[in-house]
């Protein structure tokens, strides 16, 4: 059984319209930072106002904590976070060459979207939501098109994880990278996460609302921004989506 880290709070819910939202409740009140997770959700969303299915047997989680840094700093949470996912999907299922992070936020099964993460501010917070494809996956008639077809742990893998075992080792293995990235920055996070990254040295479309860029994917340089080598020479790419 995995030990909880000691200063985070744990909140489970049978059903909730969102774990963003109840985050955005609970904020006033929290003390430190807390985990909230929800066995099914009624209005959840993901990057951008899109939707995101969350069906009972999948995992629906946000980590709400104060903001301690200026918002650039904040936001390579999401680097940390998809490293933490990263190691507990090795943990629970034993599997570290299926799985891959995705630039910015995403982590991929066998080069399926099992998982994704959305960071927002809320007040002095910050909110991470994570949506994990555990026991279900979207069916290609719900997702973008040219995006990654959705995987699961179930029906890719055959493996079962009920959500509230994914939430024990994942507050772990948050809490350890959060305790090296609060001392040490984002260098030893970044080059973890750039060892586990899809599509390194191969050539990516970054697409953002008014145009979008194709190069190799050569870095992440040390603000999180994604390195492209174009034909124009070397690009930093801020935000965008990211396709192969």
């Amino acid at each position: 059984m995995t030990a909880w880290p000691e200063g985070y709070g744990r909140h489970v819910f049978d059903v909730l319209d969102s774990t963003l939202s109840e985050a955005a409740r609970m904020a006033p009140t929290l003390s430190g930072p807390a985990w909230i997770l929800a066995l099914e959700q009624t209005n959840a969303r993901g990057r951008r106002g899109r939707a995101w299915s969350t069906p009972r047997g999948n995992f629906a989680g946000t980590l709400i904590m104060r903001r301690k840094e200026e918002p650039g700093v904040a936001a390579l949470r999401s680097f940390v976070t998809s490293l933490a996912l990263y190691r507990t999907f090795v943990a629970v299922t034993g599997q570290a060459d299926a799985f891959a992070l995705k630039w910015p936020n995403d982590v991929l099964l066998k080069g399926g979207k099992v998982a994704g993460i959305l960071l927002e501010s809320i007040g002095d917070h910050l909110v991470i939501g994570i949506g994990v494809n555990l026991a279900h996956a979207p069916g290609a008639d719900e997702v973008e098109a040219r995006a990654l077809t959705p995987m699961s742990l179930a029906e890719t893998l055959d493996i079962d994880v009920a959500p509230e075992v994914f939430l024990d080792v994942l507050a772990a293995e948050y809490a350890a990278l959060e305790a090296q990235f609060t001392a040490h920055g984002f260098a030893p996070i970044r080059r973890a996460w750039l060892s586990h990254a899809a599509k390194l040295g191969e050539v990516i479309t970054a697409r953002t609302m008014r145009d979008e860029t194709v190069g190799t994917f050569e870095d992440v340089d040390e603000a999180g921004n994604l390195i492209l080598q174009t034909a124009n020479g070397r690009a930093a790419i801020t935000a965008a989506d990211v396709y192969f």
